[in-house]
């Protein structure tokens, strides 16, 4: 089975459909039973094989005719294996499907099948397949002569043609190759026959009346050297340069001659025109190419064009000689793939590059995908221009390799001011400000660079308008930055152009309100923009406008009807984030227009407060009647929080508030396992003291071996029994790590009091009514143990609740003593095997085999 067989992208065997739905009904997609195809791999193998036993037959049959008056052993017993063969492929030809040339569907009823093969070639496969010692003895006289029934052999040829017609159309095969073996073979074959032949006539006559009078001592000359003897005259005759010591004697000779001369013309003429042919197509590049430099140095010498473009001209053209010859022409084979097949290509060749350009920074995957599915990669020569300056923006280019110097011409004199490298983007000042091209770039090498147009540009940034905003801001902090000579008065216009709304990136309300640029929104809210337009995070610009503190844009935001209780993603609404900044003007704003920090996410509100070690923020918190002990959607609360940040007294003010010390997250750690886990003593007295107060309550033993508030965030690695508290100089993740941790704040002189006086008595209920609900719950008691462990000295003890199942308890063991056991003995050294023996206040011990 060949390669090309085995690819799973193989078409190779697979009949096309017809169009429409009919097609589904009428293809079959089983054959019966019994019943081969054509594609089969190991019928293909087969079909091989029976080629090669053809050259056999080819050489054969025509020396069988022409030299052999009757069977000799040798040649018969191999004759008759071969024969045997072919007819062992009749019978399996009955079984093997068809494909209807009408309706090019296979054809698998066996009826069918044997009906066409009968109306076919079964006829010519039966004759060609019977030996010759039998057709001799049932045949005439007159056709009794060994060769003449194996002529008909030589139907089988059919075989040879198919398979170079298949190898032909085949991948993995040179076609030029190919069709060369294909004319060697017919040469041959066309040589050896004739040769065969010419024998014969001279055989069959008398001898001195025949070619072989020419020969001396011809009776003395075995059979070998009268068949290289015929192979020289047929030759000869066939390259038209006889020599004159051989030919044609009698008539028959004479006839037989000049068919023969008249057939090599023919065959003369196919094998020089398809060598021709195969010629010309291999220079046919190279003779348009010189066609195309002459037509161009001709146009430019009657131009009189300068040398410098006469150079660009011609190094383009044999640029593009270059990726025709080499298999570059990358952008007419793209062209001609379906859509889904380009994106692919485009994906896996382009996609790391642009994500890294400058002006796409934190633009999402989807806009990226698209933009490199309408870029053009192009080659560009040494010392060509790619951008002209002052010319019309239609496009912008970014550099897969080489590099480009940036010129400016000033009183005619162009001067280098910058240089663009692998991974640079140029070209893009005139698309996205729509003025004209602010350098010429100049390739310095051979350089690959993608080309996108700005009309498909603009289309995808439309269509993504949160985008839009992050590459304008990308473009505005890259003029910033630029040290071009011209960048200022570049950066001055663009944000005018800003200003008045005349830009034609889609520009949200978020972007003038990361910008501080009251102008901008005001005429983005008066064109109709949406006030509570949100950006990816799901903030609007109310939440950004609030947490920079910015009085005008606050304003006008709220005048346009901004909903000043919106949440975000994260259950946080814009009085929130004024709060955390501290702004109390906006905060004066907002309250006025209706703002309640009731309606946020209060668990997230409590989690961010504590995470930021803010004692007075969650007091005010609670004056404006939230309830912080309420949990995240991950389960995380407050005291979660404050206990990872080792801050006892947050954790004794969340105590005081009705917080849960036993209240698992997703991953299934409370509070007080935390504390136990990260040794922080005095927290871990402040819930012993709690837990004494009441009933014991179980604690849940998490498998969890790293602490992490998202599953996907980057965990907290396991401390040891003897570890003291994190220093205050280490930071433990507990918010999402993208986010920087910010300094606490005292909070001082806040205006709390204002949001605090129409929910105090809210509040007080909601504590009061939570407080008794909490003081009903964990009621049941559990047994205690203290586990014990020799290997880490006497006093190696610690007092745990008893678990589920011995397993359990022995991990207990290893992470509390940093070992590996394997059994769990009684003081007296006697191995428990059941978890039920074990009572409350049992002294047990781990230990290894």
């Amino acid at each position: 089975m060949s390669r090309d067989d085995a690819s799973q992208y193989s078409l190779t065997g697979i009949p096309l459909p017809s169009l429409g739905a009919a097609a589904a009904n009428s293809r079959r997609p089983k054959l019966r039973g019994f019943i081969l195809s054509p594609y089969n791999p190991r019928y293909r193998l087969w079909e091989t094989f029976l080629v090669f036993l053809v050259f056999y037959t080819a050489w054969v049959c025509p020396f069988e005719f022409g030299f052999l008056n009757e069977p000799e052993d040798p040649l018969s017993i191999t004759d008759n294996v071969v024969n045997a063969l072919f007819a062992i492929d009749i019978v399996l030809t009955f079984f093997v499907a068809y494909l209807d040339k009408a309706t090019y569907l296979l054809v698998d009823q066996p009826k069918l099948i044997a009906l066409r093969y009968a109306k076919t070639w079964l006829a010519f496969d039966v004759i060609s397949t019977i030996p010759s010692e039998f057709a001799r003895s049932v045949l005439p006289s007159p056709l009794k002569t060994y060769g003449y029934f194996n002529i008909l052999r030589l139907w089988r040829l059919r075989r040879v043609s198919a398979m170079f017609a298949r190898l032909e159309k085949h991948r993995n095969y040179n076609y030029f190759w190919v069709r060369c073996s294909k004319l060697i073979c017919v040469t041959l074959f066309a040589l050896h026959f004739a040769a065969c032949f010419y024998y014969f006539l001279a055989a069959n006559h008398e001898k001195k009346s025949t070619w072989l009078s020419l020969v001396s001592d011809d009776s003395q000359k075995d059979l070998w050297s009268l068949y290289v003897t015929s192979m020289y005259w047929s030759i000869v005759t066939l390259s038209t340069v006889g020599y004159g010591d051989l030919h044609p004697v009698n008539t028959r000779e004479m006839v037989f001659d000049i068919l023969y001369m008249l057939f090599n013309l023919g065959l003369t003429s196919y094998l020089i025109g398809n060598m021709t042919n195969l010629v010309v197509h291999g220079t046919s590049r190279t003779r348009k190419y010189r066609d195309t430099v002459q037509a161009a140095t001709g146009f430019a010498h009657r131009n009189q064009l300068p040398i410098r473009l006469q150079e660009q001209m011609l190094a383009h053209l044999f640029m593009k000689y270059r990726t025709d010859l080499e298999g570059l022409q990358q952008q007419e084979i793209i062209e001609s793939l379906p859509k889904a097949i380009r994106s692919s290509i485009s994906h896996y060749l382009f996609y790391s590059l642009v994500d890294k350009v400058y002006l796409f920074h934190g633009v999402s995957c989807d806009l990226i995908f698209q933009l490199v599915t309408e870029m053009k990669a192009e080659y560009f020569p040494p010392k060509e221009d790619v951008i002209l300056q002052n010319e019309a923006p239609t496009d912008f280019y970014i550099f897969v390799t080489g590099a480009a110097e940036l010129l400016i011409r000033k009183n005619g004199i162009e001067q280098v001011v910058g240089e663009a490298q692998s991974g640079d983007v140029v070209g893009e000042i005139g698309v996205l400000c729509y003025r004209p091209q602010v350098f010429t770039v100049r390739t310095k090498r051979l350089s690959q660079i993608l080309r996108l147009n700005r009309t498909a540009f603009l289309n995808l940034a439309h269509s993504n308008v949160g985008d839009g905003t992050i590459i304008m801001n990308n473009f505005l902090q890259h003029l910033q930055e630029s040290r071009h000579p011209g960048m200022d008065s570049v950066l001055a216009e663009t944000e005018a152009m800003l200003a008045r709304g005349r830009m034609e990136m889609p520009i949200s309300t978020c972007f003038a309100a990361i910008r501080n640029d009251d102008l901008l929104l005001h005429r983005l809210l008066k064109k109709g923009s949406d006030p509570n337009e949100v950006d990816k995070n799901g903030k609007t610009a109310l939440h950004i406008a609030a947490s920079k503190g910015n009085d005008h844009c606050v304003t006008l935001l709220l005048e346009y009807g901004a909903d000043p209780n919106i949440k975000d993603m994260d259950g946080s609404v814009p009085l929130w984030e004024a709060m955390v900044g501290r702004h109390e003007s906006v905060m004066k704003l907002l309250i006025d227009n209706g703002a309640d920090i009731s309606s946020a996410d209060a668990g997230r509100l409590a989690c961010s407060a504590a995470e930021e070690n803010n004692i007075e923020l969650l007091k005010e918190l609670v004056q404006c009647g939230m309830d912080v002990t309420q949990a995240r959607t991950n389960g995380t609360t407050a005291l979660h929080a404050a206990v990872t940040e080792g801050n006892t007294e947050m954790v004794k003010f969340l105590v005081e508030q009705g917080s849960d010390i036993d209240k698992q997250d997703a991953n299934g750690w409370s509070p007080w396992t935390l504390a136990d886990h990260q040794c922080h003593e005095e927290i871990k007295n402040i819930f012993q003291n709690i837990r004494e107060s009441r009933k014991p309550v179980a604690i849940p033993i998490s498998n969890n071996e790293r602490i992490g508030r998202f599953q996907s965030d980057p965990c907290m690695l396991t401390l040891s029994q003897d570890c003291m508290p994190l220093p205050a100089t280490q930071e433990v993740t507990w918010l999402d790590t993208n986010q920087r941790r910010r300094s606490s704040s005292s909070f001082h002189n806040s205006i709390f009091g204002m949001i605090s006086a129409a929910n105090r008595g809210k509040c007080i209920e909601r504590r009061a009514s939570e407080s008794s609900n909490t003081s009903k719950g964990n009621v049941n008691g559990f047994t205690r143990v203290i586990l014990g462990c020799p290997e880490r000295g006497e006093d190696a003890r610690k007092l745990v609740f008893l678990p589920k199942s011995l397993q359990e308890l022995l991990d207990i063991g290893a992470r509390k003593f940093d070992i590996s056991p394997t059994k769990i003995l009684t003081e007296d050294r006697a191995e428990i095997d059941d978890i039920n023996l074990i009572r409350d206040g049992d002294h047990l011990i781990i230990a290894r085999d």
